[in-house]
């Protein structure tokens, strides 16, 4: 099968909000990506989109500010928009900043028209946490309303598992029958593996 990063046409940044009411409104499907902080999300992004550094990426955890939106175009028509949310768990965050950002995050996660999957990234030697396990039920609070976005787990930093042990991690590290898809900078080859994932999910 063909690289789907390959099928990228364009990618952009087009909006990032610090409030709900900042938020742009929808105009294609969306996929979130969430995670705690430095677990690699700009990194997949970057991946993802076939692009070195569009989605900002630091050493440093907590640098994500708000909720940053990326519309990507793919060769077969299609359209996209990823949505890097900020990082959760950092500690030195004031606790302002953890009311006033986990406000933001609950409140796109819930009510968000458009939002059809989002992606959860673990770090796949620390496997999920409960910061993780909140993110998954915030999916589900608004589905009276709306169809839940899918989750699909992504286990960041894969290279740092020795080999044998990887396929037997990835059967574990996802609660409640969810699969797992692992991905690493240092392993192209997973990135196709995260897009057909992400585009399973969105069926």
């Amino acid at each position: 099968m063909t690289d789907p990063t390959a099928t990228v046409l364009d990618a952009r940044f087009t909006a990032q909000a610090a409030t709900l009411v900042q938020l742009p409104p929808p105009v294609s499907v969306e996929i979130a990506f969430a995670g705690r902080s430095n677990v690699g999300k700009s990194s997949l992004l970057n991946s993802l989109m076939n692009r070195r550094n569009l989605a900002r990426t630091s050493s440093t955890p907590g640098c994500t500010r708000g909720i940053t939106f990326f519309e990507v175009k793919t060769r077969d028509a299609s359209l996209f928009t990823l949505v890097d949310l900020p990082g959760y768990g950092y500690a030195q965050r004031s606790k302002s900043e953890k009311i006033g950002w986990g406000h933001l995050i609950d409140g796109y996660l819930t009510t968000r028209p458009g939002l059809l999957a989002c992606a959860l990234l673990v770090d796949a030697r620390r496997g999920i946490e409960d910061d993780d396990l909140g993110v998954l039920e915030l999916l589900t609070k608004g589905a009276r309303t709306r169809k839940a976005p899918t989750p699909v787990v992504i286990a960041t930093k894969l290279d740092k598992v020795p080999r044998p042990q990887r396929q037997k991690l990835l059967k574990e590290i996802a609660p409640n029958g969810l699969r797992a898809v692992g991905f690493s900078t240092e392993l192209p080859e997973t990135t196709e593996l995260v897009w057909r994932s992400l585009r399973a999910a969105m069926v």
